[in-house]
């Protein structure tokens, strides 16, 4: 036999060893889920740290073996790629180890709909991704994107677009960020929303903070574009939009039923009912149908709008300050009959 020969049968064997060792191993440490389980490993974790999670989680119940196969296929310390992984039922331990050293990550799903303000955005992503919400916050409050494409302190509420977008567990505050942009350009740039507000001489900001208070004026989808003829309407001859949900933000009084002297003569530039204009950003999070109705704002007179009192959430539309005040009459009318007042 050559020398060639001898170093060809070796490898060989070894290869053989090697294979006949991983047999052995995950026959005698098979994983046994009954259901698909979801295991985090966190950043900057050991071996060990994997170990552990995986114990806790119920994937292991020893782990020299996993370690020593892990071992074998280069699966150390200094490789471990943190993430959620979901770790389904009949995986192996070569599978789980390849999976683990591939950061072959499961993403997570974060939905965005009423949030508020950036920190309620923060207080969100803190309970689904890894970073805290004081990580969110401080960022959010100083990033790369205020001061551009329109962007303020302010009006950066207006980045998140309401949608459900899947995210890895392990994504940083830039990388949400840096998301949330890509959805802003693709929601905005795509289609003909940007060219739409443009044509009404507003800024996709100033679009997002009217569909704002639009979305906090009405639960009734069929009003919007009728509320948001009536701000404009507004805003054309410089009337104060008078928005009752703005005074409220600007006292911070979300839990209040009713708007009075407190809200309204508090001095903010939030307020609508002391300063002309739009406030200087969103007051919540706007959905994509206020986004729209006040792209495609009903064209009218009126420049007044009443609740109706009587339960359907609708509300009463006047073009004289006079027929507003009948309405204001039979608003209040409605809630003494139903014991409101």
């Amino acid at each position: 036999m050559s020398k060639k020969e001898k170093i060809l049968g070796l490898g060989l064997a070894a290869l053989l060893a090697v294979a006949g060792l991983t047999i052995y191993i995950t026959r005698q440490f098979p994983i046994s889920l009954k259901r698909d389980i979801l295991v985090k490993i966190p950043v900057q974790t050991t071996l060990s740290g994997v170990e552990d999670s995986l114990i806790r989680a119920g994937v292991l119940t020893k782990t020299w073996g996993f370690r020593l196969l892990a071992s074998r296929m280069n699966y150390r310390d200094g490789k471990i790629r943190p993430g959620l992984y979901r770790i389904r039922r009949g995986t192996g331990l070569v599978s789980l180890i390849r999976m683990l050293r591939s950061g072959d990550q499961f993403p997570v799903a974060v939905t965005l709909t009423t949030e508020r303000m950036p920190e309620d955005v923060a207080g969100k992503l803190s309970r689904y991704l890894s970073s805290d919400s004081i990580s969110f916050i401080h960022y959010f409050q100083n990033n790369p994107l205020i001061g551009t494409a329109g962007f303020t302190r302010e009006n950066l509420h207006s980045v998140f677009i309401p949608n459900t977008y899947e995210i890895y567990w392990t994504a940083s505050p830039t990388d949400f960020l840096h998301r949330m942009k890509t959805e802003w350009d693709r929601f905005w740039k795509g289609g003909r929303r940007f060219q739409r507000a443009k044509s009404l001489g507003l800024t996709p900001q100033e679009v997002y903070t009217l569909a704002s208070i639009v979305d906090k004026e009405t639960l009734v989808s069929d009003e919007q574009k009728r509320i948001a003829g009536v701000y404009y309407n507004r805003l054309r001859i410089g009337m104060p939009l008078q928005a009752d949900p703005t005074a409220v933000f600007a006292r911070r009084d979300f839990s209040t039923r009713r708007v009075t002297d407190f809200h309204t003569k508090f001095n903010s530039p939030y307020n609508t009912y002391r300063y002309k204009g739009l406030p200087p950003g969103p007051i919540t999070m706007a959905s994509v149908a206020a986004i729209d109705a006040v792209l495609q704002p009903e064209k009218h007179a009126y420049l007044y709008f009443c609740a109706l009192g009587d339960e359907s959430g609708r509300h009463a539309f006047a073009v004289t300050l006079s027929a507003h005040n009948r309405n204001a009459a039979i608003y209040r009318e409605n809630l003494k009959r139903r014991g409101l007042r």
